[in-house]
């Protein structure tokens, strides 16, 4: 069991919860992943490690509510326990001074950029980084971010905050004023393929994230594959992170839509069995 330290709402559907696990706090690097499960007969889903404390034994893990199980871990109070935590998993982040590294990061995506552009600005790089959201209650960790960047554009749909348009947008702006040496990008499957599509265009090493296609994190389901230079590779294991400008996106869309509707049955019974 691990306990619950600290909660947070970072937006009325996003979670941020500080949670007893010291042996992966030890051992957690950026780009490192966690399997989660409430219930002895939970489902297991994965989620990024935003943050460790090694002196406390502690990770941060940024939930969104999208459906049954992410609902159940929202809904956990101070003092409650996780039944499974199991991490860390997949292959951390390749860091390495590399000059200026363009981070970009869309809705929950942020959560999983964070360690990521903490480690590039620690390994000497100029880190630029773009958030984006549809409005502005909706942008997450921007003070984190700041606090390991060495400029923060932020990107709303609606102009509510920051400059009004796209998160590729405000890569573009930064691209044709200075030389950028590698770019990273974690958000949505749409996000990231427009992303890949613009740096490609101005031949900048690109890494994306592909987190949120795994469901049990171990390369046994086969939920996970993905097409990536033309040969099959499975997020959990292979990943999560790949070269963006080889990744087969539309594919991976597709495959993201293949449990929506068996998810939606799911998650309107979880609901209308416990209203709020």
């Amino acid at each position: 069991m691990n306990k619950i330290i600290e909660k947070e709402y970072l937006s009325e559907a996003v979670v941020r919860l500080v949670v007893k696990a010291p042996y992966i706090a030890l051992s957690r690097k950026a780009g490192h992943f966690v399997i989660v499960k409430t219930g002895e007969k939970g489902e297991r889903i994965p989620l990024t490690i935003a943050a460790a404390d090694k002196e406390h034994g502690t990770i941060t893990l940024i939930i969104q509510k999208v459906g049954v199980t992410s609902t159940k871990i929202c809904n956990l109070e101070v003092g409650e326990e996780i039944t499974d935590v199991v991490g860390p998993l997949g292959k951390p982040t390749h860091i390495e001074k590399v000059g200026t590294v363009l981070a970009s990061g869309g809705g929950v995506g942020v959560a999983p950029l964070l360690p990521i552009v903490e480690a590039f600005k620690a390994a000497g790089n100029r880190v630029i980084t773009v958030l984006a959201a549809r409005q502005k209650d909706l942008i997450i960790l921007e003070e984190q971010m700041r606090q390991h960047s060495d400029e923060v554009i932020i990107m709303t749909d609606d102009g509510s905050y920051g400059n009004k348009g796209l998160v590729t947008n405000g890569m573009e702006e930064v691209i044709q004023r200075e030389k950028v040496d590698l770019a990273v990008t974690v958000g949505p499957a749409i996000m990231m393929k427009f992303a890949a599509l613009l740096t490609g265009k101005y031949s900048i090493p690109t890494v994306a994230s592909l987190n949120t296609l795994m469901v049990d994190g171990t390369g046994m389901c086969g939920a996970c594959r993905v097409t990536v230079g033309g040969k099959t590779r499975f997020v959990c294991v292979d990943g999560p992170e790949f070269d963006a400008h080889e990744v087969d996106f539309d594919e991976m869309m597709l495959r993201l839509t293949s449990y929506k509707p068996s998810e939606a049955e799911a998650y309107e019974s979880y609901l209308s069995n416990h209203p709020k």
